[in-house]
C-alpha cells in the first residue's frame, strides 16, 4: 500500500491480515463483525496428496513465470498451515479483485485447495503460451537486432509503459487549456516521444520539455488585494518615510481598481546606497498586493542564456531565470525583484543587459520567447522591480525602460527611529533574548550610529546591534537576567573604541582650505580640500589624494578660470604667482579614490583664496560643477550631501541654483537648521565663501570690492 503525504512524499505500508471476519451489521459509525475460523484442523490423506500436487505445479510454474522465484518457493515450502499456504499462492497470482474476493470467502479447506489448483493450472498454461509466443517472435527478428536486445520481454513491458505515459501526458495537456501555439508544439513533441525508444537521451529531453510546459502558470493568476488602506498600512509598518515609493504603489493599485486589474505590470527601479531597504521594499509590495514574491540576483551575471534560457540542443539545457521564477511562483502575475541590475556583466557568452530589454519593455514583454521553450510567454502582468546602487552603470537603452525612483540615505533621526521600532526587536529575537531585554539611551544610540557606523543604510547598524545582543546573551546565560539599559560607556566597553570619527570642518577660517561635498555609494561625505603654493621655476599643478580623471579636469578648469578672473580684475597680486609657483591640491584620505563632477566650486574658491590670501569661511560647505565661463552647473546627490553637511556641524550650504527643486527632498528639521545659498555663477560663490574684513564687506558684488582692495603682503 502506498500513501502520499501533504508534502508529496510517499510512504510504503505493509499490511498483514491476522483474522477473517464478515460484516454482520452497520449502524452509523459502528461496524459489527463476526470472526470466521477455519473449520478443518486435521489434514486427510486426500488433502496431503493435493497439497503435494500443488507444490509440483509451483515447481513447474517457476520455470516459466519469474514471479515464482526459488526464494518464494522456499518460503512457501516452509509454511505449515494449508490455508495460509493456499492464500500465499493466490496472492502472488495476477488476479482481478473479484477472483481474489471469491478466494477470500472460502472457509472449507478442500474447496480452497481445488480453487488454488485450478488457478495454478490456468497460470501454467498461460505462461507456457507466452513462452512459445516469445520464441516464435524472437525467431522472426534478425540476429543483429536480437544481439542488441538484452531482454525482448522487457521491451514489450516498456512499450505498454510508453503508451500509458503518452496517454497521461495527453490528458494533462488537454486539461491545461494552453494557448494554441503552445498546445500545437506540445502535441508535436508528444507525437515524437511516442515514436522514440523509451530509454533514448532524446526521449528524456522531450519529457523534461513537456514537464516544464505542464508546470508553468499559463492561465493561473493570484487575486490582487486592491484595498489602498491595507496597502498603506503594510508599507508604513515595514518602512519609514519613502513617500514617493509608497505613493507610486498606491497609484498602481488605484489604476488596477479602475481598469478591473487589467493594468500592465510597471517596471520600477529603486536606486540608492546599500542597506536603505530596496530589496525588502519589494517584499512589502508583494505582501501589500497579496502576490507571490521572487528575487533574482543579477550581480555578476554574464551569460545571456541565464535570461533567455538555453536551447534544447545543449546538454543540461534549462529555461532562463524568469521562466524558472514563474514556475516557482505558480502564478502569472508575481512580484519579481531583479536585484543589483547595475552589476550585470558581459563577455563572449553575450550581454544579459541586452536580453533584459525585451523583458522590461511593456510593449514587448507580452510575447517574451525563452530559447528553451521556444514559445511566447506573456510577462506583461508581472510586477518587475529592479534595484541598483548607481544608475550610471546601467546601459542607457535598458535605463530607458525603467521608472527610476531614488532612495536616499537615512538621517540620524530616521536611523534612531528605525533602530527602536524594528532593528533592536529583530536582533533580540535573532539572538534568543527576551523581548525588551536591551534598551539604549537616546544619547548612546546616537553615539553608536555616529561612531561605529559610516553608511547611508542600516546594515552595519544591524551588525553592531547584533554584537551587543550576543554579548548580552552571554551575560544572560551566565545568570544576569535583569534588563540592560546601555549608555555610552557601556557601548565602548562592549564594542571597543569607536571605529569612525565624523569629518568636521576646520576650527577656524584658513587660506586655501575649503570644504566640499561629495556623494558616495555609502551616502554623502564632506571633503576637506587643501591647497599650498610653493615658489618654483615653472608653473605646475600638483594633485594628490587619489583623484579621478573627472576631478582632475575640474581642478584644471577651476585654475584656468581663476587665472582669467584675476587678470580681468587687475588685482595687485604677485605677477609671477601663477607663472612661477607650484600649486599643490590635496584631499586627505589618500587611499580612498575620489572622483565626480561636483568639486568645481570648492576648487575654484581654494585657488582664489590662495592667490589673494583671503581666508575661506569654515562654517560652510559647497557643491557644484563649473564651466570655463564661470557658470555653476547642477549636480546630483543633493540630499545625501546636505545630510553629510548637517552631521558635520556645517551651518551654510552653497548649492547650484538649478538644484533648488531638490530641496523638497530634505527633511524639514534639517532645512530649518541650515542656511542654503543658491548660486548660478562663481562670482556669487566667491562673495559667500571668502571671509572679508567686517569694515570692508562688499555691498553689491565681490567684483566691486576686489577692484578697490589693497591686498597686504602682495607686491
Amino acid at each position: 500500500m502506498r500513501l502520499k503525504t501533504v508534502d508529496n512524499t510517499c510512504l510504503k505500508i505493509l499490511v498483514q491480515g491476522l483474522k477473517k471476519a464478515s460484516i454482520v451489521d452497520i449502524k452509523k459509525d459502528i461496524v459489527s463483525l463476526n470472526y470466521v475460523s477455519n473449520n478443518e484442523t486435521a489434514l486427510s490423506e486426500t488433502n496431503k496428496k493435493e497439497l503435494k500436487e500443488l507444490k509440483e505445479l509451483l515447481k513447474e510454474l517457476s520455470q516459466y513465470n519469474e514471479s515464482f522465484s526459488h526464494e518464494l518457493l522456499a518460503v512457501l515450502n516452509s509454511v505449515k498451515d494449508p490455508f495460509q499456504f493456499c492464500d500465499m499462492i493466490i496472492n502472488n497470482l495476477d488476479l482481478r479483485v473479484k477472483a481474489l474476493q471469491t478466494a477470500l470467502e472460502i472457509t472449507a479447506l478442500e474447496e480452497k485447495i481445488q480453487l488454488t489448483k485450478k488457478l495454478l493450472q490456468d497460470e501454467l498454461e498461460i505462461s507456457k503460451l507466452k513462452g512459445r509466443l516469445h520464441s516464435l517472435i524472437k525467431s522472426e527478428i534478425p540476429k543483429p537486432l536480437q544481439a542488441s536486445s538484452k531482454d525482448f520481454r522487457s521491451q514489450q513491458e516498456w512499450g505498454s509503459y510508453k503508451k500509458e505515459e503518452a496517454r497521461e501526458y495527453k490528458r494533462s495537456l488537454e486539461a491545461m487549456n494552453l494557448p494554441k501555439e503552445a498546445q500545437k508544439e506540445a502535441f508535436k513533441q508528444l507525437s515524437r516521444l511516442e515514436k522514440m525508444h523509451t530509454e533514448s537521451s532524446e526521449a528524456s529531453i522531450i519529457r523534461n520539455y513537456l514537464d516544464w510546459i505542464l508546470d508553468l502558470p499559463w492561465n493561473s493568476f493570484s487575486e490582487d488585494n486592491l484595498d489602498l488602506k491595507n496597502a498603506q498600512k503594510v508599507l508604513d509598518e515595514n518602512h519609514l518615510e519613502l513617500k514617493k515609493i509608497k505613493e507610486r504603489i498606491l497609484e498602481f493599485l488605484a489604476v488596477c481598481n479602475l481598469k478591473q486589474n487589467s493594468s500592465k505590470g510597471p517596471i520600477l527601479c529603486f536606486s540608492g546606497p546599500p542597506g536603505v531597504g530596496k530589496t525588502s521594499l519589494g517584499k512589502s509590495i508583494a505582501k501589500a498586493l497579496g502576490r507571490s514574491y521572487h528575487r533574482i540576483s543579477l550581480g555578476g551575471l554574464k551569460d545571456e542564456a541565464e535570461i533567455r534560457g538555453h536551447r534544447r540542443t545543449y546538454v543540461g539545457a534549462m529555461p532562463g531565470k524568469l521562466i524558472q521564477a514563474l514556475k516557482q511562483c505558480k502564478t502569472k502575475n508575481p512580484v519579481i525583484v531583479l536585484d543589483e541590475i547595475d552589476k550585470l556583466c558581459s563577455d563572449f557568452k553575450g550581454d544579459p543587459s541586452s536580453a533584459l530589454l525585451e523583458v522590461l519593455d511593456p510593449e514587448q514583454n507580452h510575447s517574451f520567447k525563452d530559447h528553451f521553450l521556444n514559445l511566447e510567454f506573456d510577462l506583461s502582468q508581472v510586477f518587475f522591480i529592479a534595484t541598483a546602487n548607481v544608475i550610471h552603470n546601467i546601459p542607457p537603452a535598458l535605463k530607458d525602460r525603467l521608472e527610476v525612483i531614488s532612495l536616499s540615505g537615512y538621517t540620524l533621526e530616521e536611523k534612531k527611529q528605525i533602530a527602536v521600532k524594528h532593528l533592536i526587536c529583530q536582533e533580540l529575537k535573532n539572538n534568543g533574548l527576551p523581548e525588551k531585554h536591551i534598551e539604549l539611551e537616546e544619547s548612546a544610540l546616537s553615539f553608536l550610529i555616529q561612531s561605529y557606523t559610516k553608511e547611508a543604510g542600516l546594515r552595519n547598524l544591524g551588525r553592531q546591534l547584533s554584537s551587543l545582543c550576543r554579548k548580552a546573551a552571554k551575560k544572560f546565560v551566565l545568570g544576569a537576567k535583569n534588563k540592560l539599559v546601555l549608555n555610552k560607556a557601556h557601548i565602548i566597553d562592549m564594542l571597543g573604541s569607536p571605529f569612525f570619527h565624523p569629518e568636521e570642518s576646520a576650527d577656524s577660517p584658513e587660506v586655501g582650505i575649503a570644504t566640499g561635498l561629495a556623494w558616495t555609494e555609502a551616502g554623502g561625505e564632506i571633503l576637506a580640500i587643501e591647497s599650498l603654493k610653493i615658489k618654483g621655476k615653472k608653473s605646475e599643478l600638483i594633485l594628490t589624494g587619489k583623484l579621478g580623471e573627472v576631478m582632475q579636469e575640474s581642478a584644471k578648469a577651476a585654475l584656468s578660470y581663476v587665472k582669467s578672473y584675476v587678470q580681468k580684475l587687475k588685482l595687485k597680486i604677485d605677477e609671477n604667482f601663477f607663472d612661477q609657483s607650484e600649486i599643490h591640491i590635496h584631499l586627505p584620505g589618500g587611499a580612498v579614490p575620489k572622483d565626480g563632477p561636483s568639486a568645481g566650486t570648492a576648487l575654484a574658491s581654494t585657488f582664489l583664496s590662495l592667490a589673494t590670501d583671503i581666508p575661506i569661511k569654515n562654517t560652510l560647505a559647497m557643491t557644484g560643477e563649473i564651466t570655463l565661463s564661470g557658470k555653476v552647473l547642477p549636480v546630483g546627490g543633493i540630499k545625501e550631501k546636505v545630510l553629510a553637511a548637517f552631521n558635520s556641524g556645517i551651518k551654510t550650504v552653497i548649492l547650484p541654483k538649478k538644484n533648488e527643486k531638490d530641496l523638497a527632498d530634505i527633511p524639514k528639521k534639517i532645512k530649518k537648521a541650515l542656511t542654503f545659498v543658491l548660486v548660478s555663477d562663481l562670482e556669487e560663490v566667491f562673495r559667500e565663501v571668502l571671509l572679508f574684513e567686517p569694515s570692508k564687506q562688499p555691498q553689491s558684488t565681490t567684483l566691486d570690492y576686489l577692484e578697490d582692495k589693497e591686498l597686504e603682503g602682495v607686491a
